[in-house]
């Protein structure tokens, strides 16, 4: 089979190889096992690889650079005047080539590939759509566009549409679906040891204490309170109410570290609001990590402090939830089905306030968070690497 993939998504080439952002790069060499060749159209960047970045696994992998392009300006608009018809010759010489088109949406390619698709209607196609389908939210203009060509039967056809949760009156060609990040081996190779009363996370290096973890007894005690942070330092993700949390907690006497992963815009006026308000103590900026160290941070944390405002599937929730670290979430796209409409995790809104009470009630309440932490534990372990490989497998071969 001759495997297309349109994507927005920025790669670097090192060597021989092509590299990209991680979890997607390790999502889609799953796809890779199934294929005999690839066809990449996507934009590539100067720069080395990164420690978060990845490299696809196919042996016979080509690469059609296409230039970046947004409408975040008039003078980009301008310049994406003369972009768009190279960038979507190049799309339309890849959907001859290939057997099977696969689109990656919402963003700019995945919008020209979902109007070239429908000049192929008799190509198998799939289209993985990593934002938020909820039809309510606001969305730009370019993702409602998406959203209703990818879900016309009449213009997108032989396509199935991959998205995240379960959203009524969808045509038929909309698949709820999911994404995974750890194997099998990891769950059954992960034993749980009681958290030691004396336990002191890290605060001035990556080398957490390696040892496992265990559920608290009914009688636990949570001694230090482990928060996490893991995404981009953006606004969007509001970081720094993660951070303000940490404080509010400290100064009403709860022993507390927040441990936060990722970089951003955001990085320097997280780094003034710590030094001004003397945080450094509790409160630790690591950067982008790669996945292990990461891995090993939410195996030795309580809580996720995750107050987007928009997702798709949000992996790190997914992530927290697998090792018994329990997501502290705004109601964005299919988080309050992740959490069990509050069963497992606690749905805030975004201020300080809230987040520090559903925290505090966790902390006061050792019954609730081993058993909300048991049931997050048990729902994430559904979806492993291989679940989801075999998921692939029918998705491009219908058994």
């Amino acid at each position: 089979m001759k495997f297309l993939i349109v994507t927005h998504v920025q790669h670097k080439k090192t060597g021989d190889q092509i590299y990209g952002y991680g979890p997607y790069i390790k999502e889609m060499n799953l796809w890779l096992k199934h294929v005999d060749e690839v066809k990449v159209v996507a934009p590539i960047q100067n720069g080395t690889a990164d420690l978060i970045d990845l490299p696809y696994k196919h042996e016979k992998l080509t690469f059609s650079e296409v230039p970046a392009f947004h409408l975040t300006s008039k003078k980009e608009a301008v310049k994406t005047l003369f972009k768009l018809p190279v960038v979507f010759v190049q799309i339309v010489r890849g959907m001859v080539w290939a057997d099977h088109i696969h689109l990656r949406c919402p963003g700019n390619m995945g919008l020209l590939g979902s109007v070239a698709q429908i000049f192929f209607p008799h190509k198998p196609k799939t289209a993985k759509y990593a934002g938020n389908w909820d039809p309510d939210s606001p969305q730009p203009w370019s993702y409602r566009l998406q959203k209703k060509i990818l879900s016309n039967t009449f213009l997108t056809r032989n396509m199935k549409v991959l998205v995240y949760g379960e959203w009524p009156e969808q045509s038929s060609n909309i698949v709820p679906f999911f994404t995974a990040t750890y194997s099998e081996e990891e769950v059954s190779s992960f034993k749980f040891q009681e958290r030691a009363s004396n336990f002191q996370p890290q605060t001035s290096n990556l080398q957490p204490p390696t040892s496992n973890l265990q559920l608290p007894t009914s009688n636990f005690q949570l001694p230090t309170s482990n928060l996490l942070y893991v995404g981009a330092l953006s606004p969007g993700k509001r970081p720094l109410l993660s951070i303000q949390t940490a404080e509010r907690l400290h100064k009403e006497g709860y022993e507390v570290h927040l441990d936060l992963f990722g970089e951003g815009v955001e990085r320097p006026k997280l780094e003034s609001y710590i030094k001004e308000n003397g945080l450094e103590d509790f409160v630790v900026l690591h950067g982008n990590q790669d996945a292990d160290t990461v891995k090993r941070y939410y195996q030795n944390a309580h809580f996720l402090i995750f107050v987007s405002k928009s997702e798709g599937w949000p992996k790190v929730v997914a992530e927290a939830m697998f090792w018994g670290c329990l997501p502290i979430t705004t109601d964005v796209s299919c988080v309050n089905y992740m959490i069990g409409n509050g069963s497992r995790g606690k749905i805030v809104m975004p201020n300080v306030d809230d987040i520090v009470n559903k925290v505090k009630y966790y902390l006061e309440n050792a019954d609730a968070f081993r058993q909300s932490s048991e049931e997050a534990m048990t729902w994430s372990r559904q979806f492993t690497l291989e679940k989801f490989e075999e998921e692939i497998g029918k998705l491009l071969y219908g058994n």
